[in-house]
């Protein structure tokens, strides 16, 4: 004949048991969860910005076989929605060739990378054109941006024609002061933006480059 005395820690076993396996289905859930959301977010996203890249280059492959005539005073041309397909950008150092959208929130900067809306445009003829764009995610254009050294090319296609920049600088600043990069300039220049380090927001990696050659050249 069985005791009560001997049950009592033989169900508490059962109980014990019963709980560590509902505890490990709900560890293995959770990190079946958080590593698809990861993946998501590292692979998932570029195929809604790769989409977006698609519709989007039809209008500018148009720029390039008919070029309109430079507005004649800065801001004087057709107002680009937020959005919308502003440039091309070419960085043939770190292989990069993407449509750059108009604007840089966040449903902007899922189509791609984005002109910062308060810079100058690359047609004004002064000024710096600001460009933002993600390093790890939505197809991560400026992942390899740490890359670019002093005197690598980059070319921007717009409805305009084609201006090309040379890299002047490439460094790192804390997120807080990073803003000043955007400070508009005498001369023609570019301004590129993007996290800094890889997988953290922490800091921003920063490239210069001033224009060195356009349309009207």
């Amino acid at each position: 004949m069985t005791s009560v005395s001997a049950d009592v820690p033989t169900t508490r076993r059962v109980r014990s048991h019963h709980v560590l396996r509902w505890v490990g289905i709900a560890c293995l859930l959770g990190a079946a969860y958080f590593g698809g959301y990861v993946a998501w977010l590292l692979w998932g996203t570029g195929i809604q910005t790769q989409q977006a890249q698609d519709q989007l280059r039809p209008t500018t492959q148009r720029w390039g076989a008919h070029p309109e005539p430079l507005p004649t005073t800065p801001g004087s041309g057709p107002r680009i929605i937020p959005g919308d397909a502003y440039a091309v950008i070419v960085i043939p150092s770190i292989d990069l060739d993407m449509v750059v959208v108009q604007g840089t929130d966040y449903e902007s900067l899922k189509k791609g990378p984005g002109h910062y809306l308060d810079t100058a445009d690359p047609w004004d003829g002064t000024g710096r054109v600001g460009i933002a764009g993600h390093r790890t995610t939505y197809l991560h254009p400026f992942f390899d941006l740490d890359q670019v050294h002093d005197g690598d090319t980059i070319s921007l296609l717009t409805q305009y024609g084609r201006y090309d920049y040379a890299v002047t600088a490439n460094f790192v600043l804390p997120e807080e002061t990073a803003g000043k990069v955007l400070t508009q300039t005498s001369d023609p220049s570019l301004v590129l933006t993007t996290c800094n380090p890889k997988y953290a927001s922490s800091q921003r990696l920063i490239v210069t480059a001033d224009l060195v050659g356009s349309p009207q050249n």
